[in-house]
């Protein structure tokens, strides 16, 4: 008999419509001014009442607590790391030490470069190093001394690395896979064309199998003569795609299940975003690993958590009950693409990014200056040369025109209370999900 699974809705998942204060009517704009990072003009407007931030932004003063008694010297700052990433007067410097795989570095200085012309004079000065690898590497010294802070795209509970917003939010050139704006619109269009119920009563997975180290035991879960685990695996054949132009991997055209998984290769993965925009019940096989907003998100309110034992078994029962429940399957599926279409905007994303350098400029102890070897990046200096997809990428994500509304209103940070019941809620439901699968 199938468990009956009562609804759960943890305190720190309110969607941003709850939170909110409605805007007020924005004012006439101003005279247009000069971006002083190109020379394309860029329109400015004056902001209206801000709108509350959504909920995970409260993770950012999280992020940062270790540096909040001892602050950030410059001498901190010199550990290993891709590249620097230094804003001088609202213009950008970045100084270069190692190779980052693909245009991963490109995008996320492009990301940055575009945050300046949203926000024109209105990004303190700063310094800081970002690493591009997948995993979190900083951890709390022993003898008592603050921790290099280094920025990468996740973090982990065992970690004090700070995630930032991925470079494929601006576009992944290399895999065709568009910005985010774009691909968001059109996930969300894909939604309507096949209802949830119309959809396969299966969970669908498509990647590559080889990274990291659940993915290959993840294969085990496909149908077979044996045994059919209610899962259809694919393995994503990338050199095969770009030969092909990219014929089979339209993440707009893959929301055809009812269910789909996640699962994290050699670190977090940036398909998380577009599996929860889907409009499908999300099967999150137990992560190591968080990026900026997936903190936002609660099991059985937005996904259904699968266990990172017996997978095969429980992506089966998942499923099942999911084909039994389906009114509130339906809910959860709509919950999780409710919050990507409303609170993962771009608009978000620079919020995130403009209130996340924000506090962290706070946190410095000496003046920023341009570092020793670092070249100033422009939208000149980053487009010349750029062919193709990158290129197209780059205008197709180029702000031209400041943001007339301000970023959000960034919250207060979680009491001590608060983080406990996040934490508590968060174990009882995946204890909970355990115990029914057994029984």
């Amino acid at each position: 008999m199938l468990t009956q699974v009562p609804w759960i809705t943890p305190v720190a998942t309110q969607a941003t419509s709850q939170n909110a204060t409605p805007p007020s009517e924005a004012a006439p704009s101003s005279p247009r001014v000069t971006s002083n990072v190109a020379t394309t003009t860029i329109t400015t407007q004056t902001p209206p009442e801000q709108e509350a931030c959504p909920a995970y932004f409260r993770w950012i003063h999280e992020d940062l607590r270790p540096w909040r008694d001892s602050g950030i010297t410059r001498d901190a700052l010199e550990e290993a790391a891709k590249f620097r990433v230094t804003v001088v007067a609202g213009r950008l410097y970045v100084a270069r030490y190692g190779r980052c795989f693909q245009t991963r570095d490109v995008f996320t200085q492009w990301g940055v470069l575009q945050l300046l012309r949203r926000y024109p004079g209105r990004v303190p000065d700063l310094d800081l190093m970002f690493d591009c690898q997948d995993l979190p590497v900083v951890v709390r010294a022993d003898n008592g001394q603050s921790p290099p802070p280094l920025f990468r795209y996740c973090g982990s509970e065992t970690t004090l690395d700070i995630a930032f917003p991925d470079w494929s939010f601006w576009g992944w050139p290399e895999l065709n896979i568009k910005p985010w704006e774009a691909l968001r619109r059109e996930i969300k269009e894909g939604n309507a064309m096949v209802k949830w119920t119309d959809r396969a009563p299966y969970a669908y997975w498509k990647g590559n199998p080889t990274v990291g180290a659940q993915r290959p035991d993840l294969l085990r879960c496909n149908v077979s003569g044996k045994h059919d685990w209610n899962a259809r695996i694919f393995a994503q054949d990338w050199r095969k795609e770009v030969q092909e132009g990219f014929r089979e991997s339209d993440l707009s055209k893959q929301c055809k299940h009812r269910y789909k998984i996640y699962i994290e290769g050699r670190g977090w993965s940036v398909s998380d975003k577009y599996i929860l925009a889907c409009d499908s019940v999300a099967l999150v096989v137990r992560p190591r690993f968080h990026d900026f907003f997936s903190r936002g998100l609660a099991p059985l309110r937005h996904y259904w958590p699968v266990s990172d034992r017996g997978k095969c078994r429980s992506i089966k029962f998942a499923v099942d009950w999911g084909n039994a429940h389906t009114d509130k399957a339906q809910e959860m599926g709509r919950n999780a693409s409710r919050f990507i279409q409303e609170e993962l905007t771009m608009d978000h994303v620079y919020d995130y990014m403009f209130h996340l350098l924000t506090e962290y400029a706070k946190l410095l102890r000496y003046k920023p200056a341009v570092p020793r070897g670092a070249a100033e990046v422009t939208v000149q200096s980053m487009t010349r040369g750029r062919r193709g997809l990158q290129r197209q990428f780059m205008m197709d994500t180029l702000v031209n025109q400041s943001s007339g509304g301000g970023p959000c209103r960034l919250q207060q940070p979680f009491s001590p209370e608060e983080l406990e019941t996040l934490r508590r809620t968060k174990a009882d439901v995946l204890r909970r999900v355990e115990e029914w699968e057994k029984q």
